[in-house]
């Protein structure tokens, strides 16, 4: 089990996610920032290349073409699938900014079969 939010989930999570199909386009740097934890915010990025999950880093992508910020307790829920994420961006949980075209070519990846089984698989190797 690695502790969410520390660069041993990331790996973990970068590792699980080598199984996912290639997607042609779906490429974006995102910038995650998590707020009011109980050790202050955390800033961590995903660069992912045609669907494909290239880096998974603790720290601050200078040039993120997407950021999105959401309090540790949403970014829980989020990840325990007790809030869906779509849900939680339309309820102004999530706020993002940057490029938007980038973020919605990613949508067919979060809406796929094999990436909802990442989620599930991510979840049973995360500690909370």
């Amino acid at each position: 089990m690695a502790k969410w939010l520390t660069q041993e989930w990331l790996d973990e999570g970068r590792k699980l996610a080598e199984g996912q199909p290639e997607r042609p386009g779906a490429s974006v740097r995102l910038q995650y920032v998590i707020t009011d934890g109980p050790d202050g915010d955390i800033r961590y990025y995903w660069v992912l290349e045609d669907g494909k999950l290239l880096e998974s880093v603790l720290g601050e992508l200078p040039d993120a073409e997407v950021t999105l910020t959401e309090s540790y307790e949403d970014a829980m829920r989020i990840q325990k699938n007790e809030l869906d994420a779509n849900a939680a961006f339309m309820q102004g949980k999530v706020k993002v900014t940057g490029n938007m075209a980038k973020l919605m070519a990613m949508l067919p990846i979060t809406n796929s079969a094999e990436y909802k089984q990442l989620l599930v698989e991510t979840l049973e190797i995360t500690e909370f």
